[in-house]
């Protein structure tokens, strides 16, 4: 009943071209204790998908609800589905909201934003008049009594696996499970602050993590021991263990808005009552087994991987350069792959690859590829099978064992041999030659008799002619 209120109420309507799709914006004034509304509206048609909405200087997120409304009018029906986000302002003041956009349903809706009110917190009367009362003959005065109904819902972490191997990738969930025969009022509270200390307890400092980046929670209908629930994803990630040891994910709470409901509800005062209840987590824990033995097992990497490859040209001659692509996918810790082991070979030189990744984070995979560019070069003419050369190990979790990726490609090269040309071009001449027979010791003047007479004229020669400069310059 509050969402429609407020959705009747609301204010700034602006609609897709193409698509009765708008951005409403709830009542600008409003009391400390209420809440300001901005509202995704679809009129005979579902919400399926939203960008997120937007921050608002002085207000705090409160999470999102959902409405749908169903009319009846001259034997013609029309509904209208609602995404609502709520903020709730930190204090009495005027506060802006920018112009904004959202993305709904492949469209883009505008709002120009609005500016908001707060003043003082507004009364809640349990004693109330109804209007109504005096028309009929009657009073009220008794207080509203309100009805706590059960929830059907539950908190929970699940992993898509119970026992991996080291380096083995499994995917984990936390969400909330609303049943479809629930009938108590569930709203999420300041979940942006209480994901961020659940995750600091339940991330495991001995994995990598590959984040699947939650930014807008929507219900998704699952079924659970036969019976129908939305869920409500709030994190998911893939872990992989760097070492044996098990991973256990303690219990973990999140507090959740529940409202109790009125006894007797009426059209006019407060029909809900919100109060907070707190849902906890079981205990998951996850068994990690070594690898079987090899001289690799710490090095390899673990999943369900092929090679893809690719090269510029297969037959060219000796001195020729070419381009070849070595590029593992697969389902696996993408991040964590290593280059290809390397055959050395003094007819074909290898240089070091240029490396790329890509990573798709999707359902409870995690699958991508990593790409190994080299540039080569043969020396000596003949065939070169580069399965010789390139090679990539990996433990097999489909043949659970280990496998070797293995190039399929075969290079023909012709033209004369190229081997000895860097020795050649790296000949620095008779000059340097002399290096390796002449000695190492400091020669002393005193082994040069000439030389130094020589240097004794030119000194003398060169003292007379500044003499006789000087002289002629005076007379």
């Amino acid at each position: 009943m509050k969402y429609l209120v407020l959705t009747i109420l609301s204010i700034g309507s602006f609609f897709a071209q193409g698509q009765d799709l708008s951005i409403q914006l709830g009542r600008n004034t409003i009391g400390e204790n209420q809440t300001f509304t901005i509202s995704i509206v679809s009129k005979n048609g579902n919400i399926k998908s939203y960008d997120k909405f937007p921050d608002i200087k002085g207000f705090r997120k409160l999470g999102t609800s959902s409405s749908s409304q169903t009319n009846i009018v001259n034997g013609r029906v029309s509904s209208t589905h609602s995404i609502i986000m709520n903020y709730s302002a930190s204090g009495k003041g005027t506060y802006t909201l920018p112009p904004f956009e959202i993305n709904a349903n492949g469209f883009l809706l505008k709002s120009p934003g609005t500016t908001i009110t707060v003043k003082e917190a507004v009364q809640q009367h349990n004693n109330y008049s109804d209007p109504f009362d005096s028309f009929f003959g009657r009073k009220r005065s008794a207080p509203t009594e309100f009805v706590d109904i059960k929830e059907d819902a539950f908190f929970a972490l699940s992993t898509d696996k119970k026992s991996v191997y080291v380096g083995e990738g499994f995917t984990t969930t936390l969400a909330f499970y609303v049943a479809e025969a629930n009938r108590a009022p569930l709203q999420f509270y300041d979940l942006g602050r209480q994901l961020g200390e659940i995750l600091k307890v339940v991330k495991p400092a001995s994995c990598w993590e590959e984040n699947f980046s939650i930014e807008q929670i929507n219900g998704q209908r699952v079924t659970i021991n036969g019976k129908n629930y939305t869920q409500y994803k709030v994190y998911q990630g893939a872990f992989y263990p760097l070492n044996n040891e098990d991973i256990v994910f303690p219990s973990v709470g999140l507090d959740m808005i529940k409202y109790k409901v009125a006894k007797n509800p009426s059209f006019f005062g407060q029909n809900r009552q919100e109060s907070l209840k707190k849902f906890r987590t079981k205990t998951v824990t996850v068994k990690v087994k070594e690898l079987p033995p090899h001289p690799f097992k710490d090095k390899v990497a673990v999943g369900n991987f092929k090679l893809r490859e690719k090269i510029d040209k297969t037959e060219l001659n000796t001195g020729e350069s070419f381009n070849y692509d070595f590029n593992i996918y697969g389902e696996g810790n993408v991040a964590g792959i290593t280059a290809p082991v390397i055959a050395e070979s003094e007819n074909l030189e290898l240089y070091p690859p240029n490396t790329s990744q890509q990573i798709n984070r999707s359902g409870n995979r995690v699958t991508g590829t990593k790409a190994f560019n080299y540039y080569g070069i043969p020396k000596e003419p003949g065939t070169y099978n580069l399965g010789n050369h390139f090679e990539w190990i990996f433990f097999n979790l489909r043949k659970d064992n280990y496998d070797t990726l293995k190039s399929n490609v075969v290079l023909t090269v012709t033209g004369e041999s190229r081997k000895n040309e860097s020795i050649i071009s790296n000949d620095l001449g008779s000059f340097y030659d002399l290096i390796e027979i002449e000695s190492n010791e400091f020669m002393y003047q005193n082994d040069w008799p000439a030389l130094r007479i020589a240097m004794n004229v030119f000194i003398l020669l060169v003292i007379s002619i500044s003499a006789f400069l000087i002289f002629k310059s005076k007379a």
